[in-house]
């Protein structure tokens, strides 16, 4: 979903607590699939905030994402965890966390609370942050790498 009006009357219907969390999701691996699971264990609800194709090309270069913006909605969306995927083309999710005011919001352990964005806007509302620990050995840039027959 790209329309964040619509998303927005997604959460306003929704009971309980929502959990947003966000990120490329280009290939996954089983630590995004932790990642997602831990984040949906904190709430009712968990909304997945995925960068547009645009802006992980600003982001992460000229080569990514690898899988198109509408396969990575494909995907998450397909896993029972999931309750809604909402695509931004913004550098990071700060104006879409503030149009729906989540409950939780979750990070991989790679982030600490002071390098989340959105959590002061979180805690502002009475809401929680939530670090999940990262899966040893689980990165999609490791993976590419491997693909590319360099395993430095």
């Amino acid at each position: 979903m790209r329309d964040r009006e619509a998303a927005q009357r997604w959460r306003t219907a929704q009971p309980g607590r929502v959990v947003f969390t966000n990120g490329v999701f280009d290939l996954l691996h089983p630590g995004h699939v932790d990642v997602l699971l831990g984040a949906r264990r904190t709430g009712d609800a968990l909304v997945v905030g995925l960068n547009s194709d645009a802006s992980v090309r600003r982001l992460k270069g000229p080569e990514r994402p690898v899988r198109s913006e509408a396969e990575r909605a494909y995907v998450l969306g397909a896993f029972e965890m999931v309750d809604l995927v909402v695509v931004f083309d913004e550098d990071t999710p700060l104006e879409l966390i503030r149009a729906l005011r989540p409950d939780v919001l979750v990070k991989g352990g790679d982030y600490h609370e002071g390098t989340i964005v959105g959590a002061p806007d979180v805690r502002s509302w009475g809401g929680d942050v939530v670090v999940i620990p990262l899966t040893p050995g689980q990165s999609t840039t490791n993976i590419i790498r491997t693909l590319r027959g360099s395993h430095s």
